[in-house]
């Protein structure tokens, strides 16, 4: 039996505790999704806001995995001011 994921893309309206996240799709309907294991490793951070590509499974619609989230271009990230120690002269 082959493995079938649903992908779609949504916007995170909410962040839950332990990595968990209230994703809204493009019908309204929104679901419990949590970050896979490959965003975890590399440190990608999730926001409020922020749009999503999502597997889901047909049996269980109403969860889904984060596997990318996608630039903002409406809402641009502030870049992070980046400390290497103290500079010495």
């Amino acid at each position: 039996m082959a493995d079938s994921v649903v992908e779609v893309e949504g916007k995170v309206v909410s962040v839950l505790p332990g990595t968990m996240f209230r994703v809204e799709i493009a019908n309204g309907h929104q679901v419990l999704a949590h970050i896979s294991g490959k965003l975890r490793k590399n440190f990608i951070k999730l926001t409020v806001g922020d749009r999503v590509k999502m597997e889901m499974t047909p049996q269980d619609l109403g969860k889904a995995r984060i596997v990318y989230r996608m630039k903002n271009v409406e809402t641009p990230r502030a870049t992070p001011i980046r400390s290497f120690g103290p500079r010495h002269k």
